[in-house]
């Protein structure tokens, strides 16, 4: 269980359009090459320590034709940000995703304060 030891907890959400390989004929819908989407997510403002971070998937248009493949993480969670990783393989043909995380964590708060 993760603890947070602050007076103050903050929740930062968002959404993101991560690919649209269908208009251009990238890789995710022709299925050659790197099948990995990475996106640097920039928090608003700094959490005191990193946070938890939760990413779903809010919108897939996906080839019926194949098997549907998906693996979306956060990876490399840190104070001020984090990367929104899609991944899928094999036969999977994916037009595009849209992806909403939020971020919950301890929080600087205005009467927070340090003598030293």
């Amino acid at each position: 269980m993760k603890r947070i030891a602050s007076s103050s907890v903050g929740i930062l959400q968002g959404s993101r359009v991560l690919f649209a390989d269908f208009a251009v004929g990238g890789m995710m819908w022709t299925g050659q090459g790197e099948r990995e989407s990475r996106h640097l997510v920039t928090f608003a403002e700094a959490f005191v320590a990193p946070p938890t971070v939760h990413v779903s998937i809010s919108m897939w248009d996906m080839d019926n034709q194949h098997n549907a493949r998906a693996d979306i993480s956060a990876e490399h969670v840190s104070e001020i940000g984090f990367q929104l990783v899609f991944r899928t393989w094999g036969d999977s043909r994916i037009a595009r995703v849209r992806a909403d995380w939020m971020a919950i964590g301890a929080a600087k708060d205005e009467d927070d304060w340090q003598l030293y």
